[in-house]
């Protein structure tokens, strides 16, 4: 079982209508586009809270999201040295400035809380509650066809995890056989994409042709929805927050100008 897998529970998170669920991620995601340094930093303060409640800490995530965080790492440095101010470190004549410390920091920390309110939504969320909050969502707009995209995020959402599996095992295999000792990072990666992408389009092949066995059509028995009567207390508190982490960022920028 991955990270972006549907983790069995009876939280209040598990039991939310997957349309709250959708609107907060949709909520907080522009708050913390929002807001600045403080507030992102309490956001993933109370994300990690959540997740720790879900038997996701932080020792796991930072073991099966390593390659993510050394994406992050260097967004970090890359906005640390290309951003002009007041330079903090200077080195054979290139600086590294406060001012780019603080955008890299906040760009980076932006980065990993909305891909922890995803994380979250996909762990409480069974994928086919989200296909079909994505084809009620998408009903009441014109000229686009709900239920073909609600199929196609469902899919997207089961094949996930199925990557992260395969990428495993093709890694694993190419361990054993020491691709991993070869000098030429190229050859390195070419030995693990190429069996890794040709898995995946095989997978993507084989639900194709069981999907046609079943004659499966995109006009099914629209979906329904069970919310557990917590919904417009947990949106309210949402908005609470939000708005304070907005006012106080609002303060803190009143402060020091």
């Amino acid at each position: 079982m991955t990270l972006f897998s549907y983790h069995p529970g009876n939280t209040v998170w598990h039991t939310l209508d997957v349309r709250c669920k959708c609107l907060l991620v949709c909520l907080l995601s522009l708050t913390v586009l929002k807001t600045g340094l403080p507030g992102n930093i309490i956001c993933l303060c109370f994300l990690m809270a959540i997740l720790k409640t879900l038997g996701l800490g932080p020792v796991r995530l930072v073991t099966q999201l390593k390659a993510f965080l050394l994406f992050l790492i260097l967004i970090f440095f890359c906005r640390w040295a290309a951003t002009p101010g007041d330079p903090m470190v200077t080195l054979y004549g290139f600086s590294l400035t406060r001012q780019g410390f603080t955008s890299g920091s906040l760009v980076s920390i932006r980065f990993l809380v909305v891909m922890l309110l995803g994380l979250i939504l996909t762990a409480t969320t069974r994928s086919m509650e989200i296909k079909a909050a994505v084809q009620w969502f998408f009903k009441p707009v014109p000229f686009i066809p709900e239920n073909r995209v609600a199929v196609m995020a469902g899919l997207a959402l089961k094949f996930m995890p199925l990557i992260l599996d395969n990428a495993g095992e093709v890694t694993h295999a190419v361990n054993a056989r020491c691709g991993n000792l070869r000098k030429n990072p190229v050859r390195r990666l070419v030995n693990l994409s190429w069996p890794l992408l040709k898995k995946t389009f095989q997978s993507a092949d084989d639900l194709s042709l069981a999907m046609q066995a079943r004659c499966y059509s995109e006009h099914r028995t629209d979906p329904r929805f069970i919310p557990n009567r917590k919904e417009s207390w947990i949106v309210g508190l949402t908005l609470i927050f939000s708005a304070g982490m907005l006012l106080m960022d609002y303060w803190i920028t009143q402060i020091l100008n």
